[in-house]
């Protein structure tokens, strides 16, 4: 679902394949590339003009031959300018090469040279333009050079729906402050909460009840552990009967009648009492009493902490809350996937959703297909994939990297199970197939030439994804020409048994509960097996293959049997339940009847507005799937907050800010769609003739589920700054009960009924949650919005979506800082230029917003 790059060369550097002993003198990292898109709609309306301006740092001159230079770009460059002095390929994947020209001449000692190039679609962000080059030389054509920075310029684009600082304004200027005293202090939202006046203090007066029997030991020592690690002395040990009596309380009890999620939390001046049916209930009353603590206890410890005093009754709306974090294209470390485990915790999340594998990164070492990890989950330059993957999405040339390389050991893996399970968290594992599957394939080729070599045919053959004589020429949505498993091959259901039973395996030595395996099941594009010899063969030999689409239903029930075979069901993306038919000669899909009786689990993100499966989560819960919501348009967070250059992200499906999860309605979210994919008003047609939500189909939605695709999160900061504080915006819509917004069927209360839960919610995240997030298990770095700004008879005003936040400002040119002038009132300056931004309780900062005088 990429689009296209398009480039232009007017002069840069790329390589050429000539002998040059010389070269590699020439240290790479002295090359720095600056990316500056010039204007869109040019050379023709729909494009874009772009230039690279590559500088040499060094001492030494850059030769004008003997090298070549490698990038990834998620758009196709489909041309180069014919008078430019180097040449553009198109390698596989997102992977291009810079060739240099007979033209190009030598790059001396601090000098630099312009590459103009075009790129098919409009720049809308950051996330448009190139990344990750890095250089080969002729003599070393097996080793990548990464250069020494990457950096690019301010664009401002003029394109229908471009977020500015005075439409940020007006956004922001119907959210008031709420007194703290009037918000609700639990999050998310409980079923009944109600706060009975004063405060229990905790100090180290508190005791941990002990005699309340053993059903709860693990519950207790949760809650003794979180509360003395706010305080800083440690609470008192009784020694008698007349000691406990002068002591304050806190405990979790057993009491029936609770749901399985379900909870109580009393607070009286005396003490903190937790109730629950089950374990789990008693842990989602911990994490609403974390909540409620005032966010300033998180900072250091204390002596004393004020509670107020409550009494709160609550469960959960969906039983399945899942949030999914895709490692295969760019790896997260085990830290920090449990660090997203202790959020997740938190807002009381209970599936993880790990998205292990992917065209660009095997992430699981599965002992007996080591190649997976050897082979699989390392980047590098290669441009045959028998060692490691190719660079992608801009990990560079050289395979030591955070990001294209790492996996998790099989005790690595072990660990993050465990920490999940004491957290009441699932961990669903996601291996993709048959798409998406390059990773896998190039692991088993490696395999497959290593036993060849040492003379074991029938064993090399035995787990085999692909066949060298198919023939078959396609392209996937990310531009893959070799990345689908071949299904017709007997070895590739070798190969899913033996993925399942490792799997199986290290959920069981973790003491971990799986009931079910994610296989993918998205995009794969046409043409694929047409030529397969296997493929051929069987459909020559099974009266019900007639057709590569037949393939689709014979893999997925051969897959559906081994996952049976193992005490599990079979889960995947929509694609995996639908029919491929055809409607007045034109194909569709449908809910295949034939996986009805099996119970499948389908994920569905595909409402896309405007693409015409606005209503394909609906038609197959109608149809009787268990369905997932995990719409792209609401729920998938490695989109970009709006449209505007400095925020990254993805925009193929939506703009994503936090009111898109926040405003989410499961059951009709046609009711709340305002814009469309590209941020423009919605044309409310689209959905004429469209599958509503039937009573049967709403017993068949099983939760809710948001996502972070991998492919620009390059860090984990970026991990954080995309994933919150979008996440509570979902938590709230998974947890919380139906609101009345959401049901009210006049439409001017409904929004009115709206604004007021949408400026509580705000108010709660940026006077509580968010300064919570600040510090809890070590701090997040969670995106701060910048502030809007607007100039009004010569004075700026400026405000913020978050009330509690702090807004910074400059006179001088210089970006703010944490020590700037605070912003409390309208500037009046002289100065043709203010800045303004945003600033977390720990002194971090948002984009900043510029304003300029007319």
């Amino acid at each position: 679902m990429r689009h296209f790059f398009i480039a232009v060369l007017v002069g840069l550097v790329c390589i050429k394949a000539s002998a040059f002993t010389t070269g590699p003198k020439f240290n790479a990292h002295d090359l720095s590339i600056s990316w500056e898109a010039i204007e869109n709609d040019k050379p023709v309306k729909g494009q874009s003009l772009n230039a690279l301006t590559i500088t040499n740092n060094g001492k030494n001159t850059l030769p004008a031959t003997g090298w070549k230079m490698y990038f990834n770009s998620a758009r196709l460059i489909v041309s180069a300018t014919p008078t430019g002095n180097a040449k553009i390929d198109f390698v596989n994947g997102d992977l291009f090469s810079l060739t240099p020209a007979n033209t190009f001449q030598e790059l001396k000692p601090g000098a630099s040279i312009r590459i103009e190039f075009v790129v098919e679609d409009l720049v809308v962000n950051t996330t448009d333009g190139p990344e990750g080059f890095y250089l080969v030389w002729d003599t070393e054509p097996d080793k990548g050079h990464n250069i020494g920075g990457f950096t690019y310029k301010p664009f401002k684009p003029n394109y229908p729906g471009l977020i500015t600082p005075e439409i940020i304004y007006n956004q922001n200027k119907n959210i008031t402050g709420v007194p703290e005293e009037q918000l609700t202090k639990v999050f998310p939202t409980p079923v009944s909460y109600k706060e009975t006046g004063g405060d229990f203090v905790l100090d180290r007066n508190t005791t941990m009840s002990t005699n309340i029997g053993k059903t709860f030991d693990t519950e207790n020592n949760t809650l003794h552990s979180f509360l003395q690690s706010l305080i800083s002395d440690k609470f008192i040990i009784p020694t008698h009967s007349g000691t406990v009596k002068q002591l304050k309380a806190a405990r979790v009890q057993l009491e029936d009648g609770f749901g399985a999620e379900g909870y109580k939390l009393s607070i009286n001046v005396n003490g903190i009492f937790i109730t629950a049916s089950t374990p789990v209930g008693a842990f989602y009353g911990i994490q609403s009493l974390k909540t409620l603590i005032p966010p300033s206890a998180y900072a250091h410890t204390q002596k004393e902490i004020k509670i107020p005093c409550v009494e709160i009754k609550d469960e959960p709306r969906f039983a399945y809350r899942a949030f999914m974090l895709d490692v295969g294209r760019n790896f997260q470390s085990k830290e920090e996937v449990m660090k997203v485990l202790d959020a997740m915790a938190l807002y009381k999340l209970n599936v993880f959703h790990l998205h292990l594998t992917e065209d660009e990164g095997w992430r699981l070492e599965l002992p007996s297909l080591p190649e997976l990890t050897e082979v699989g989950s390392k980047r590098g330059h290669t441009l045959d994939s028998k060692h490691f993957l190719p660079a992608s999405h801009g990990s560079g040339g050289e395979v030591d990297n955070k990001t294209g390389t790492g996996f998790y050991t099989r005790t690595d893996y072990i660990a993050i199970l465990k920490y999940a399970k004491s957290l009441h968290i699932t961990v669903i594992p996601e291996i993709e197939s048959p798409g998406h599957a390059r990773a896998a394939i190039k692991a088993m080729n490696a395999r497959y030439d290593r036993l060849m070599a040492e003379g074991k045919k029938a064993e090399a053959g035995k787990y085999l994804l692909s066949d060298p004589n198919d023939k078959s020429d396609y392209s996937s949505n990310q531009y893959w020409k070799d990345n689908i498993i071949d299904v017709s091959l007997p070895s590739t259901y070798n190969f899913v048994e033996t993925v399942i039973n490792d799997i199986v395996d290290i959920y069981k030595e973790a003491g971990a509960p799986l009931n079910t395996i994610n296989f993918g099941g998205d995009e794969v594009p046409a043409h694929v097996w047409e030529k397969s010899p296997s493929y051929l063969a069987l459909k020559a030999n099974r009266p019900e293959i007639q057709s590569t689409s037949d393939l689709w239903y014979y893999f997925y029930g051969k897959v559906n049997q081994l996952v049976k075979a193992k005490g599990l069901y079979l889960s995947g993306w929509e694609e995996m339940a639908l029919r491929k038919t055809t409607l007045d000669g034109s194909p569709v899909y449908v809910p295949n009847p034939d996986f009805m009786p099996e119970h499948l689990q389908t994920e569905v993100w595909n409402n896309t507005l405007g693409d015409g499966n606005e209503d394909l989560a609906y038609k197959l819960a109608n149809a009787g799937y268990k369905v997932v919501l995990t719409c792209v348009t609401n729920l998938y967070f490695d989109m970009a907050n709006y449209k505007s250059f400095d925020e990254p992200g993805y925009y193929w499906g939506a703009f994503a800010d936090i009111d898109k999860p926040f405003s989410f309605i499961p059951y009709d979210y046609f009711k709340n769609s305002k814009v469309d994919k590209n941020g423009l008003p919605l044309n409310r047609s689209i959905f004429i003739g469209k599958q509503r939500l039937t009573d049967y189909g709403k017993s068949n939605i099983i939760g809710m589920q948001s996502a972070v695709w991998g492919e620009n999160i390059k860090s984990t900061q970026r991990l954080e700054y995309m994933m919150l504080p979008r996440l509570l915006g979902f938590a709230e819509r998974a947890w919380a009960k139906d609101p009345d917004w959401a049901t009210e069927k006049d439409t001017a209360k409904s929004e009115a009924l709206y604004q007021q839960a949408w400026v509580n919610f705000l108010n709660v995240l940026g006077k509580r949650e968010l300064p919570r997030l600040s510090y809890y298990a070590g701090g997040y770095g969670y995106r701060i919005p910048k502030p809007g700004a607007i100039l009004q008879d010569g004075k700026y005003f400026a405000n913020e979506q978050f009330p509690g936040l702090t807004i910074r400002y400059t006179t001088n040119g210089k970006d703010p800082d944490a020590k700037s002038p605070i912003y409390n009132d309208a500037v009046t300056n002289n100065n043709s230029v203010i800045k303004f931004r945003v600033f977390d309780n720990k002194g971090r900062g948002s984009n900043v917003t510029e304003t300029v005088k007319q």
